[in-house]
């Protein structure tokens, strides 16, 4: 993993995210992460807690990762997560459709965009 991403990240309790691929897009200067989550006997995590602890592991503002979708397997307790983490806000809101901005809570948690 690059740029001291673990591989394994700690979202809640007895819940974690295994990061299964990580790319890099130099064209549109994002880091592209697709999470494998394990989450038995508990619900999928909310997008605003993958969101905090992806950019908690990284090392980044919230404001610079986009969640794009999570996929959960029916009756197994594992879903999958496709992730976008941007160098800049303003290149995540050229880039990201306004849909995906407003899923993940705007700009930030705390604030619209």
């Amino acid at each position: 993993m690059s740029q001291g991403l673990a591989k394994r990240i700690s979202l809640e309790d007895g819940i974690y995210a295994e990061v299964v691929r990580e790319r890099y897009n130099p064209l549109i200067k994002r880091r592209e992460l697709e999470l494998l989550i394990s989450h038995e006997l508990k619900p999928t995590p909310m997008r605003i807690t993958l969101r905090m602890q992806v950019s908690e592991a990284l090392g980044v503002d919230v404001k610079l990762v986009y969640v794009r979708s999570i996929r959960t397997e029916y009756g197994i307790g594992r879903s999958w997560a496709r992730i976008h983490v941007y160098e800049s806000v303003d290149r995540a809101l050229e880039f990201e459709p306004k849909h995906i901005v407003e899923r993940n809570g705007g700009v930030s948690p705390f604030e619209e965009v």
